[in-house]
């Protein structure tokens, strides 16, 4: 198999890549990154989404009158929702276009997949499809996490004491996967055969939808808030401790009676992950600032950002795996070009 782009780099014996990380002109918190249309998107606490590479930025006002809480990207647009009620959809012209105004009321959860959108604001989740018909679900509690399962117009929800997995399109009730507790983020695997929760009890939950048979993935010392499966969907990069803990979903059984892998040890805890889109590569940021890639075949690690300042925020590989964004918490960002 050929290597993706930027894979012969990181083979390389080179330790540091510190000098081809540029800075880009944030200001304010990190909330998400993206690549749209090829350029960079950094989403801004503030309510602002910087568009464009170093020394080329553009600021559009995305929310002017809130915070974003949320964002995902929605093919070449970008989706963010806010404290003000509003989903909006930003272009790399740079023309903000509101989709929905749930008046007020928080929006915090996102999912965007093949023109389809959704977003939840307290109980209440909605699916507009490609042709704009939106359609409605009153979930059993406040509505934590979004995402659409890779096979069809489905989405997943989760919420206290499950996730509830919902056709917009079709009459059926959803169905429901139960564990006690309160769920916060969802993310299926990529050929559809898992879905996994990040919970408030310092865990993650899982259930295998052949048969919804439960998964626990535990030992964390701290909340799990960000997720990422590589290319493959044979692996799922978690946050949370102060490694990058790195679980197995090659079988039929996931998980289940199998250690995870770590990778990126150290004295700071991590709070993004990023799996390279081509390679068995995956980027960690910690609370301390720092960032790193680091191979899951052989545990080798290449510096990206010094430890300093707040806590990475933000991780997104363009489509290549070319180049990554790294946003912090106290207004600090960067983008990375890795050599040829």
């Amino acid at each position: 198999m050929s290597a993706p782009p930027g894979a012969a780099a990181m083979a390389e014996p080179t330790s540091s890549l510190t000098a081809h990380l540029r800075p880009l002109a944030a200001g304010a918190p990190a909330v998400a990154a993206a690549f749209i249309g090829g350029e960079p998107a950094l989403v801004l606490a503030d309510g602002v989404v910087v568009l464009g590479g170093p020394g080329a930025e553009r600021r559009v006002v995305a929310h002017p009158d809130g915070a974003i809480l949320a964002a995902t990207r929605d093919g070449d647009r970008l989706l963010t929702g806010g404290d003000d009620g509003r989903v909006v959809r930003v272009g790399v012209e740079g023309a903000p276009e509101t989709i929905a105004d749930e008046k007020g009321r928080w929006i915090d959860a996102l999912a965007a997949q093949g023109g389809a959108i959704a977003w939840a604001a307290g109980k209440e989740a909605r699916a507009r499809d490609p042709a704009g018909a939106i359609k409605s679900f009153a979930a059993p509690s406040t509505v934590r996490g979004l995402a659409f399962l890779p096979k069809g117009y489905r989405l997943a929800l989760a919420h206290y004491n499950g996730a509830s997995l919902w056709f917009p399109n079709a009459a059926a009730e959803p169905t429901v996967l139960e564990w006690k507790g309160s769920h916060l983020d969802v993310s299926p695997s990529p050929d559809g055969r898992f879905l996994v929760t990040s919970m408030q009890e310092n865990a993650l939950h899982g259930w295998r939808l052949a048969d919804a048979r439960n998964m626990r993935m535990t030992g964390y010392p701290s909340k799990t808030r960000a997720l990422s499966w590589s290319h493959d969907g044979h692996w799922l990069a978690t946050s949370g401790a102060d490694a990058c803990v790195v679980w197995p979903f090659k079988d039929k059984d996931g998980p289940m009676g199998k250690a995870p892998r770590e990778c990126g040890v150290r004295s700071a805890r991590v709070t993004r992950v990023a799996f390279h889109p081509r390679a068995l590569v995956v980027a960690i940021g910690y609370a301390d600032g720092m960032a790193l890639l680091c191979r899951l075949v052989d545990a080798a690690e290449i510096l990206v950002r010094a430890p300093g300042g707040g806590a990475v925020s933000a991780l997104a590989w363009d489509a290549t795996g070319a180049r990554l964004i790294v946003g912090l918490d106290d207004g600090v960002a960067g983008l990375l070009t890795l050599p040829a």
